[in-house]
Parts: structure tokens; sequence; C-alpha cells
């Protein structure tokens, strides 16, 4: 594709940053280097930073110490038109326009690379083309984007940021409100954004499971601090999961990714006795499974 990112992965980090909405310090002195041309999640419990943090790697939000860097510059000292074409963000539940169409919306992707010297060109009518391809959203691109279903609503805001180009993706819980073939769909089409053109991808996500099947790396959050990093296999544990969400859980191996797999337990369920169940359960489908 024409759209793909420089060869060169981007570095960015934080460094001591402090965040704050007015004197409310949310994140306080963390320190961050995202893996360049990897997959990241950033996973917490609700109001520990994690979208947050989102912000200030996307400029949204001025640290009030500290620095974010890309590339050893600070991200406020970048022309914003330069900025956007190496480093793009979709917010969480975003609303276009009413009446807005698919391609408007994707063609908006494309003003970073515009100056009043240089107007649409073939160039950007390939990449809105193929941003269209790549999230299926060809057959789809006279319609009003209200008029979709969330998760095709969710592509198209994907599309959006496709034909921007960027090296660097941020985004923010982009399964949100979705069904859960809808949470896999996007997130299949995240990873085709990662494997294909080799971006950098950094997203806020809830679902522990999908952090794991879908993520290189994890960034657990636990009250504006970063509690625990490193691959789902080491992030992901009883232990990390009752320190930073406050829940008994049990870890085990997903049977389709071979990635950690987390069972929550309530007040209502024992430890003594799921792994009983769960055999017995297993024992009687494979014998279901036997009677011709």
């Amino acid at each position: 594709m024409s759209t793909d990112p420089r060869s060169t992965h981007p570095d960015l980090r934080a460094r001591g940053v402090r965040l704050a909405y007015d004197n409310r310090l949310v994140v306080d002195g963390l320190d961050l280097a995202v893996p360049p041309g990897r997959i990241t999640a950033v996973v917490g419990a609700n109001a520990c930073g994690k979208s947050t943090l989102l912000r200030a790697l996307a400029r949204l939000l001025a640290p009030k110490d500290g620095t974010v860097q890309l590339d050893g510059k600070a991200l406020h000292s970048i022309p914003t038109r330069e900025l956007a074409q190496r480093l793009g963000i979709l917010p969480q539940s975003p609303v276009a326009p009413e009446g807005l169409t698919v391609i408007d919306l994707v063609n908006r992707g494309r003003s970073p690379h515009q100056t009043w010297w240089r107007q649409w060109s073939r160039g950007d009518e390939r990449a809105v083309h193929e941003a269209l391809a790549a999230t299926n959203m060809t057959d789809l691109a006279d319609r009003p984007v209200d008029e979709l279903s969330g998760g095709q609503r969710q592509r198209a805001w994907i599309a959006m940021a496709v034909a921007q180009g960027t090296p660097v993706l941020l985004l923010d819980e982009p399964t949100t409100y979705l069904d859960l073939a809808h949470q896999i769909d996007v997130l299949d089409l995240i990873t085709d954004l990662n494997r294909r053109e080799d971006r950098t991808i950094v997203m806020v996500l809830h679902d522990l499971n999908h952090a794991c099947r879908y993520a290189d790396h994890v960034i657990a959050m636990k009250a504006g601090r970063i509690a625990a990093e490193g691959s789902p296999g080491e992030v992901i544990t009883a232990q990390t999961v009752a320190d930073v969400f406050d829940l008994r859980c049990r870890v085990s191996v997903d049977p389709v990714s071979g990635t950690p797999l987390v069972v929550p337990m309530g007040r209502h369920h024992h430890d003594a006795e799921p792994v009983e169940k769960v055999a017995e359960v297993e024992e009687a489908a494979e014998a279901a499974a036997r009677v011709p």
C-alpha cells in the first residue's frame, strides 16, 4: 500500500510525566518507552490513568512535569502538521458531523498531507481507497456514518486513521460498545495494520483476555503508575490481577491462542471446585463427540 508508514519505527516515550486535570493529579512520575513496531495494550481499573496517558502520548494533554518525546523531540516542539503525519489517535467514542459519509470521513485523514500549494492529489485518492479496502468499507463508502452499525462505524474511523498513514496509531478503547463479534473484527483489523503495514499500535483495552490475545506488550496501570509491563505471560498473572483490579481469578492457558486466559472469581464462586467441574464438562463433551 502506498500509505505504508516509513520503514524506521518512531521512538515514542514518556519521561517523568505528571498529568493532571486542573489540580487533580492522575498520572504521577511515569516513565514509558513504547515498543516500536509492536502492539501494546494498556490495561487497568477505571480511573487509573489509562486514557489520560494516551491523551498525553497524542499531545492532547500537556504534562504538568516531564516530557513526552517522539524521536528525542518533545511532542509540543513538533509542528502540528508534522506530528499529524507521524502519529494518529482514535479517541473513545468519536462522533462524526450529522450526514457525513464514510468516504468524506476517510478523506479527512489526508488533511495533514495537504497544504495551500498542494491540495487533493492522486496519491490522496489512492490512499483513501486503499484504506476503505483494508477495512472492508468500500461498499459502504457513500453511506452516512450515523446510519452505520457500531462495528461498521468503528471500522470507518479506523479507515480514516489508516488513510492518515501514520507509523504510530493510538486507540482509546476501540472495542467499547461493540458486541463480541465486532470486537474481534476490530481487533483483527488492528492486528492487520501492525503485521501488514508495520505500524506501532498502542491501545487501551478493558478486556484482559483480548489484551493477552492481541498484544505483544502489556502495560498494567494502577493509581497513575505502571504496576507491571512486559509480555502478556509476564504481566497477566493472578497476583497482578489481584493487585491491579482487586479481583480474585484463575489464570490458565487460552486453548486457541496459547496466551494467558483470565477466569474471574466472584463472591459466589469457590476456588476449590472449578478444576474438577471443568474436567467433568470436558469429559462429557469428549464422550458426546465419540457417539456416532
